[in-house]
């Protein structure tokens, strides 16, 4: 398996972390983004914490909810003591980043939502620096609009500037737009994560992801473009809606590995 793919947790949301991790060694998935609402469970930061010491695998980055409940409107100090402790325990691990959902916007506007988010997580970013560890925002679907305020590319670069952070760049959502390539252009250079999956057009539940290659993303040429403009990082296989759990999330991840690796080593990544 090729060494920069990743697999999300969020593909087996029904297993615990410990046998989560233990699935990706089975398939030779060398790192794994794992959910904060698991590892802040004393026994699944355990079991993660183990499979790291023993060298059975990295972990490329953590997902983390951030001002969910309350929103961003609303919130009163609680996101940022809770990625506090998510920052300390992505040291623990050694991932080198943790990724967020920025919650909704409430009652303000895009740009006081905006504003609010960057308030909100002045407190942490120093810490994490100090830790070591990259914040991240990601683009997300407009659907996602409950509990996210970043959708297209270039707002979600906008936000990471405002905040003073970096990027995940998920191609799910973004495949679609104008000009991708310049936008990625302009990205890359703040991102620290790439998340792969395919759509297959007619689709319209959310989420509505399909393995690599059963859709109709243009990954080869993506991809190239990615890494042609000097991405580095790990590319993180974000499995998750009805496709998936039709065929099985144990199936499907391990095909969407395999064609993710073979797709990357004959890009020469």
């Amino acid at each position: 398996m090729h060494r920069r793919v990743s697999l999300h947790q969020v593909a087996m949301v029904d297993r615990e972390t410990g046998p989560f991790l233990d699935f990706c060694g089975e398939i030779g998935v060398q790192h794994a983004t794992l959910v904060s609402p698991r590892l802040l469970q004393t026994r699944e930061l355990h079991a993660a914490r183990e499979a790291v010491q023993h060298g059975r695998m990295a972990i490329g980055c953590i997902n983390h909810p951030f001002a969910l409940h309350p929103d961003l409107a609303r919130d009163s100090g609680t996101a940022a003591r809770d990625l506090m402790q998510v920052i300390d325990i992505a040291a623990d691990l050694g991932a080198p980043s943790i990724y967020l959902i920025t919650g909704g916007r409430g009652a303000l506007s895009w740009e006081q939502a905006a504003e609010r988010f960057s308030e909100l997580l002045a407190p942490c970013r120093e810490h994490a620096a100090r830790q070591g560890i990259a914040l991240l925002v990601e683009n997300a679907s407009p659907l996602t609009v409950d509990i996210h305020i970043a959708h297209t590319l270039p707002d979600t670069l906008r936000l990471a500037r405002l905040a003073q952070i970096g990027l995940c760049v998920d191609l799910h959502a973004c495949w679609v737009e104008a000009g991708l390539r310049e936008k990625l252009a302009e990205a890359l250079s703040l991102t620290g994560l790439v998340q792969v999956s395919d759509h297959v057009p007619g689709d319209r539940t959310t989420p509505c992801r399909a393995v690599p290659g059963d859709g109709a993303v243009p990954l080869e040429t993506i991809l190239r473009d990615v890494l042609d403009l000097g991405y580095t990082g790990l590319f993180d296989l974000e499995l998750v809606g009805q496709r998936i759990e039709a065929e099985g999330a144990a199936q499907a991840c391990t095909r969407a590995a395999r064609t993710l690796s073979d797709l990357l080593t004959r890009l020469g990544a």
